[in-house]
């Protein structure tokens, strides 16, 4: 497989503390699936952990080509993590998407510390 594109992004962490408690449910069920949300809010930094993914989507959007685009495709893109591996899970038009242009795999790297959050995607050709 070889790399197409490669996306990074960068997070403060306190805009997404503000983000969560100015718009709570609203904004989490926007950005993040109930699978996300139920993982970060188990976890000892949840704010840090919903920075981190936000982070990844953006990361990942960018590798892909759908970085800036209109629609709600936030919710598209699942980071599951598997013995502390994150993985890319696309569904509904980001799949589509990525099957379109021909990207099979997107590897996906995320850091973070209590003041940011990292990530970095590289989409591999199908």
């Amino acid at each position: 497989m070889s790399i197409v594109a490669l996306g990074t992004e960068i997070v403060e962490c306190a805009r997404v503390r503000t983000l969560i408690e100015q718009h709570g449910e609203r904004f989490l069920t926007r950005v993040y699936t109930s699978a996300e949300i139920r993982w970060c809010q188990s976890r000892k930094n949840s704010t840090e952990q919903f920075a981190a993914l936000w982070a990844a989507k953006e990361a990942v959007f960018k590798a892909v080509g759908l970085h800036g685009r209109p629609g709600a495709i936030w919710t598209q893109v699942e980071v599951e993590f598997k013995q502390g591996v994150p993985k890319v899970i696309p569904r509904g038009t980001v799949k589509d998407h990525l099957t379109t242009v021909g990207i099979g795999q997107v590897l996906l790297t995320t850091a973070f510390t209590r003041h940011v959050a990292t990530a970095t995607a590289i989409a591999l050709r199908a």
